[in-house]
């Protein structure tokens, strides 16, 4: 009989504080152990929580493989951990997590004859198929996280994705492995011919013993793994033993793959690679359920084999209406409640085609009828495939159901019986009462998706959590199907295996756990001896966090900061490499922290709530964990539009500055630059003055040091007359009327009114060239941006309340707002309602306030027809404006303009308002705009026009070493006037403010700083 696994460690054999000196001293990379790592850490994309012993982020492979020998001389547990985006709980543990992403991710080699590479784990699958492309070649599966998965995690987890149907599992693509166990064997493994394998067990030693073990467990169990392994394309539960059988090589390396890590490290892959597919067609079929759509999977593979056949339903489209996500992909799907997706290749567009044409035919319909789309054009099958890929997102936070969450997300049974299935699995749905869920999936493959909205947090909730499992599990097993066809067994799933497999089969397992890790310190508890499906839950009848009253709403969150922490479902999204054409996570992109992610900040905010005894963050909203993880989020707002829940982590941070320095003294540059507006109205009688204090030797130093900015900063020039004294001067006859036709309010921000007033000047062209009647308030008017992204919210309400008063008039009289930075905009649109949820005026000016180019599109008097500018223009459009506005209605309008638009995948411009001129942000500011802007910028060609609305955008591009002047939308657009319209035409660049420094100026600001600090004072009481 096999040896018993032993029960998995607890921390009171660990010696801590002597384990973390020990890596120090010898791990040359990251060890830490501090409370905000070990937060970021402690959960994955799972309903599991287990806060880890420490973090290594090792700078080489040998680096990692120093760090578990220390830790094996300690009887430290160790979890290799690649993205973290595991749904099974395979990548949380009470362990030392070795994060292989941030140095570990180098392509090796590649050998395009034989069509294979060598990598490190911590590569992230589309890098390396990005570095693959050259020679036409890429691996293979790509699951839907390909733009941030690592392959040591794809390994671990055997992933799969839509592409498996053409490529196979991950399994079926790995060549060879290295791999380190526990016990110090290291060695590349494979496939052992039987003259090798008498070879290695004659030599003996740890690799001997291994294989003479691993061969006791296939002659014993062989003839039960041929019986009780389901013979279906996507059996991804359980140890593959079956790779150790006669006839399937006794490859070691895919026993390891999909063992999740509790075998042993893999150091580096061999993998095999295919051709990339050329040329590609889509046909989507519609049917009235989506289990007819799965009845008709056979029918579709019985012909020309497609790349790809997914599947969705008509709940997962009501959730995507309901979010408001991808609304072109939903509107070009065809009739139907039910949708198969297929996806087939060629090497021509035509073979492509021919092929659906084939598929098409086999079933008796034509690309005419209602139900059937089919298209060969790239970008509608990408939209058309968002709405599938999609399905994460839409179904978490789920409108209209409770919170829902993985643990049988991803079952998989034989292809032919996959409608039956749907239909019993619907009718366990309504057994448990559980509100109809969205299935999609894989169906080409028979891989079912599902977030079910089991009610973790209550003990009635996890008690019918395991008894659904249970009962699943025993029903996908009558049908000869798989617990797991894509994420593994972890902990979700590792108690329930004995039901599909049978107790001699769960046995082998444990045989072979032992042979490789007798002591279970490789990732404990998960598949083998597993902790209990409803233990270490991220929730639990215990979980009790400590809400607080907050000054923002909430009001999508229930109105309660601990649910807004609940966003994050762990999917990793922020942690893409590449912007890829968003903006989310700045911060990660430059820095690869977990902590620097908008993951890693949601986990220790959710920590910081105290809703766990064990938790590593104890000092609530006054924790400097939390505090330092947030400090280098840029608050761009990328995340609210670009994660796939909407997690909103500059509303997040605002809300905890508020908290943390509430009662305390503040950072100097909370000051400084949060009372931004103020110091711009106090300066208005003398910006000359101003400007020269600003920019002089050893005065400029000093206000910097004062005022906590960085000392490679240089201050924007105030304009020697505001956007509203022109107004006040141009129009001394007086303006239109609220209430009056055609009217539109033209929001003097403080950027465009006290640094950039021609910007103003010619958005006002623009307005009344189409007919529209301008009118500007008067006074001190603000939004209150500056004071919400410093955390000084009763501020930024008093003067929000400020503004809504002068605005009445206008918001009473139903008058359109026009605003020209996208920061204000979005303070109207989005942060003002969560601030005042209960203000009707506020809630009323967020529906008329809208941008420039909205007002010229859509509620322009007349029609708009400018005259074509024939121009390139390359954008770099606000992070805010992205995130809450979006940019299509812009790049709409610049097209109508003649202008040639390029808008640039570059994510945030860095400086992001207050971010990047704070003392400590430079570094990262500044790597974030040369990652593409600020390259982009100087590559430029000199006629080509540099288009950024964000006040910070240009200023990081002026400040940047570009050598260009942007301009704003306004700008480009005045030259688009018919003649004649225009009252004051202007060329290219536009006029511009801030005059030379002279001696002089200096004497005079010197003189004329107890008025300036007077005025300020006076600003700063009102």
């Amino acid at each position: 009989m096999s040896r018993p696994v032993p029960a998995p460690p607890g921390l009171a054999r660990v010696d801590v504080p002597a384990l973390e000196n020990d890596l120090r001293a010898a791990v040359e990379g990251e060890v830490r152990f501090d409370a905000g790592s070990r937060g970021a850490y402690a959960t994955d994309a799972s309903n599991y929580r287990q806060v880890p012993i420490g973090v290594v982020v090792p700078r080489s492979v040998e680096a990692g493989a120093t760090a578990i020998d220390v830790c094996r001389r300690h009887g430290a547990p160790v979890l290799s951990r690649g993205g973290g985006t595991s749904l099974a709980g395979q990548a949380t543990n009470t362990a030392v997590v070795i994060d292989w992403t941030k140095y570990c991710n180098r392509l090796l080699s590649v050998d395009p004859d034989a069509r294979t590479c060598v990598v490190e784990p911590g590569i992230v699958l589309d890098e390396l198929n990005a570095e693959l492309g050259a020679h036409g070649l890429e691996f293979g599966p790509r699951p839907s996280t390909h733009s941030h998965c690592a392959l040591g995690g794809m390994i671990g987890n055997n992933s799969c994705g839509a592409t498996a149907q053409r490529t196979g599992k991950t399994v079926d693509n790995v060549r060879r492995l290295e791999v380190l166990t526990y016990g110090g064997l290291r060695c590349w493994v494979g496939p052992t011919g039987d003259d090798e394998l008498a070879r290695i067990i004659g030599e003996g030693g740890k690799r001997g013993r291994l294989y003479q073990e691993l061969r006791v467990v296939r002659d014993r169990y062989g003839d039960e793994v041929r019986s009780r392994f389901p013979d279906i394309p996507r059996r991804v539960s359980g140890y593959n033993i079956d790779a150790l059988l006669p006839g399937a090589g006794f490859d070691v390396a895919k026993l390891v793959v999909g063992s999740e890590g509790t075998l042993a490290t893999v150091l580096r892959a061999e993998l095999d690679l295919v051709p990339v597919v050329r040329h590609t067609a889509m046909l989507v079929l519609g049917y009235p359920d989506i289990a007819d759509a799965a009845d008709a999977v056979p029918d579709v593979l019985d012909g020309v084999a497609p790349v790809r056949l997914e599947a969705l339903d008509d709940r997962l489209v009501e959730f995507m209406r309901a979010k408001h996500m991808h609304p072109e992909s939903v509107d070009a799907l065809p009739d139907g409640r039910g949708w198969l997706i297929a996806q087939y290749g060629g090497d021509t567009p035509d073979e492509a085609l021919e092929a659906a044409r084939t598929t098409l035919r086999k079933l008796g319909r034509a690309d005419t009828d209602g139900n059937v789309r089919m298209t060969g054009a790239p970008d509608e099958q990408a939209r058309l495939l968002q709405a599938r890929e999609s399905g994460l997102g839409a179904t978490a936070r789920a409108p209209g159901i409770p919170d829902t969450w993985p643990g049988w997300e991803d079952s998989a049974v034989p292809p032919d019986r996959l409608g039956d299935y749907v239909r019993d699995l619907r009718g366990l749905f309504a057994e448990f009462d559980l509100d109809r869920p969205s299935l999609y999936g894989h169906f080409g493959q028979a891989c079912l998706h599902v977030r079910i909205p089991f009610r973790l947090d209550e003990a009635t909730g996890v008690a019918a959590y395991r008894e659904f499992l249970e009962r699943a599990a025993d029903l996908v097993a009558s049908y000869g199907g798989s617990l797991s066809g894509e994420h593994g067994d972890g902990q979700a799933r590792g108690e329930l295996l004995v039901r599909m497999f049978g107790p001699r089969i769960v046995e082998a397992f444990g045989a072979v756990k032992a042979a490789f890790d007798p002591d279970n310190r490789m990732n404990p508890g998960k598949v083998v001896a597993p902790f209990e499906l409803d233990a270490d839950l991220r929730l639990g009848a215990g979980w009790r966090p400590q809400d607080r009253p907050t000054q923002f709403g909430f009001p999508e969150d229930d109105h309660r900061f601990s649910r807004a922490t609940l966003r994050c479902v762990g999917v990793g999204q922020c942690r893409r490499p590449d912007p890829d054409g968003g903006v989310m996570c700045p911060s990660y992109q430059v820095t690869r922290e977990e902590e620097h992610s908008t993951r890693g900040r949601a986990r220790l905010l959710f920590e910081m709530m105290e809703g766990h005894e064990d938790s590593p963050v104890r000092d609530g909203w006054r924790s400097t964990e939390v505090r330092d993880a947030l400090d280098l989020c840029l608050a761009c707002k990328g995340c609210k539009s670009d994660c796939p829940v909407g997690v909103d982590m500059a509303t997040y941070k605002a809300e905890f500055l508020y908290q943390h320095y509430r009662g305390r003294i503040r950072p100097m540059a909370h000051y400084a630059l949060g009372w931004l507006p103020a110091l711009a109205k106090a300066v208005r009688p003398a910006p000359g003055v101003v400007n020269a204090l600003l920019r002089a030797p050893g005065i400029a130093a000093l206000g910097k040091r004062l005022a906590g900015v960085a000392p490679q900063r240089e201050a924007p020039a105030f304009a020697g007359e505001t956007f509203q004294q022109w107004w006040d001067r141009e129009r001394a006859d007086g303006q239109p009327e609220p209430g009056e036709e055609n009217t539109v309010v033209l929001w003097p921000d403080t950027f465009a009114n006290h640094f950039a007033p021609h910007i103003g000047k010619a958005a006002v062209r623009v307005l009344e060239s189409v007919g529209f009647r301008v009118a500007v308030p008067s006074g001190s008017v603000c939004c209150g941006l500056t004071w919400i992204s410093t955390g000084q919210l009763p501020v930024a309400k008093r003067v929000f309340r400020h503004t809504l008063d002068v605005l009445r008039p206008w918001i009473e009289a139903g008058t359109l707002v026009v605003g020209l930075e996208p920061s204000c905009a979005a303070v109207f649109r989005s942060d003002a309602t969560e601030l005042l949820p209960r203000d009707h005026d506020a809630h009323r000016l967020a529906d008329r306030f809208v941008t420039l180019a909205e007002a010229l599109l859509h509620h322009a008097p007349g029609e708009w027809r400018p005259v074509s500018l024939d121009r390139h223009a390359i954008v770099q459009k606000h992070c805010h404006h992205h995130a809450v506005m979006g940019f299509t209605t812009d790049t709409t309008v610049l097209r109508r303009a003649g202008v040639d638009v390029e808008v640039l995948d570059s994510g945030c411009c860095g400086l992001a308002g207050n971010f990047g001129f704070e003392r400590g942000h430079y570094d990262v500011s500044m790597a974030c705009a040369e990652r593409a802007l600020l390259p982009a910028v100087r590559e430029a060609a000199p006629e080509t026009l540099v288009l950024a609305d964000g006040f910070s955008c240009r200023t990081q591009i002026e400040q940047g070493g570009a050598s260009r002047e942007p301009l704003h939308l306004a700008e480009i657009l005045q030259e688009a006037i018919p003649d004649g319209r225009s009252p004051e035409p202007t060329r290219f660049p536009g006029e511009r403010s801030g005059k030379a420094v002279t001696a002089a100026a200096v004497v005079a600001g010197v003189t004329a700083v107890p008025l300036v600090w007077r005025r300020l004072r006076r600003s700063s009481r009102s």
